[in-house]
């Protein structure tokens, strides 16, 4: 054995996609790593135009790497993998060295990393930061007018309330703004435990059902499937937002539809940024409905802070959604399939432990 690995066994044990591109860049290799990000094996990829396996958004994007001489990046681009859809992605190109022509392209998957929480530090997180300096400061005075509200509805006459209850409706409001921007910024995560994700659609949906929000919620169960490690009141609190949403969307809609599914998802692993380990996201939780879908132009931002198509909304709903799923080590992805009418936010969540093999873990 050599003293150490040669370069091709250190490109092998990469976990990033990593593609050799020759003349009029063509595929000429492709790390493990690599062949399944395309989720094709070198051998099928092999010879083949890069820019005919990915089809980047931003056209310039393609034409620029096509200079071979010059290194290009971009991050959190926009697009399309043939055979497994649209991707986010951060992308560079090197020219190599006494090679004329050929480039080294490494290739990474931002949405999952995303997903994880593997984004610290971004205007996003700064953003929501804020309320853990702001909110005494805030929520002390909202108290003090919300009651002096209260003490002016007793001394005006009947036609002046209207005006003192507004005052009121709108203290609780921006508290409760206040409130949803606290749980997007505080950097603890709730426990998580084994969870029974049917028990967690039961209760979500009674409590739509209390509020006589939206059509009948159609169910598509695995009895099969075990518990996942999550939050039960996360959960619960997801769900109710997802469908909340999905009622609102399809409330417009002839015959308005909406569907709740769990399934196994075998094969979806990410890795986790604090310990390194690779988390398995085997359990499929999607809320489906039949509306017309998110203005195309936003798709990609839903689930940022302050982003929203609701004449009312303030934008925090799926980005709170977003923080409690990756508090779990889970993922959430959105798709509209405009073929057959629907929206889709898919959840993925790991798997609790057995009872036996959580026991040796905490053991060693």
């Amino acid at each position: 054995m050599p003293a150490t690995p040669d370069a091709l066994r250190q490109l092998a044990s990469l976990n990033v996609a990593v593609v050799l591109l020759g003349p009029e860049q063509r595929i000429v290799g492709a790390n493990p790593a690599a062949e399944q990000f395309l989720g094709q094996s070198l051998r099928r990829v092999s010879g083949k135009l890069l820019f005919d396996l990915i089809r980047f958004d931003e056209p310039r994007l393609a034409d620029r790497a096509g200079q071979t001489d010059y290194p290009l990046s971009a991050r959190d681009a926009g697009a399309v993998i043939l055979g497994l859809g649209p991707r986010r992605l951060d992308v560079t190109f090197g020219p190599m060295a006494d090679y004329p022509g050929w480039q080294i392209v490494t290739l990474q998957d931002t949405s999952a990393a995303e997903a994880l929480g593997e984004d610290p530090g971004t205007a996003e997180d700064s953003v929501l930061r804020a309320p853990e300096i702001l909110a005494h400061e805030i929520k002390n005075p909202l108290a003090g007018i919300r009651g002096a509200a209260q003490l002016l509805a007793r001394k005006v006459e009947a036609k002046d309330r209207a005006l003192t209850g507004l005052i009121a409706d709108e203290v609780d409001r921006i508290a409760k703004l206040i409130d949803e921007m606290q749980t997007l910024s505080r950097r603890t995560a709730e426990p998580v435990s084994p969870c029974n994700l049917h028990e967690q659609v039961r209760r979500a949906r009674a409590v739509l059902d209390a509020a006589g929000k939206g059509p009948r919620i159609e169910e598509e169960f695995d009895p099969s499937l075990p518990a996942v490690l999550g939050s039960a009141d996360g959960l619960v609190q997801v769900l109710i937002n997802l469908m909340s949403n999905a009622a609102e969307a399809c409330a417009s809609t002839r015959n308005p539809r909406i569907q709740v599914r769990t399934r196994f998802s075998s094969g979806l692993q990410l890795h986790a940024v604090s310990d390194g380990k690779p988390v398995r996201l085997p359990v499929e939780l999607r809320v489906s409905d039949n509306g017309p879908g998110v203005d195309p132009a936003m798709r990609d931002h839903i689930f940022e802070p302050f982003v929203t198509t609701k004449k009312s909304g303030q934008g925090l709903g799926l980005a709170l959604v977003r923080k409690l799923v990756r508090d779990m080590n889970g993922r959430i992805t959105h798709e509209r399939d405009e073929g057959a009418g629907w929206t889709h936010f898919r959840i993925h969540l790991p798997l609790a432990p057995e009872p036996g093999k959580a026991r040796k873990a905490k053991a060693a």
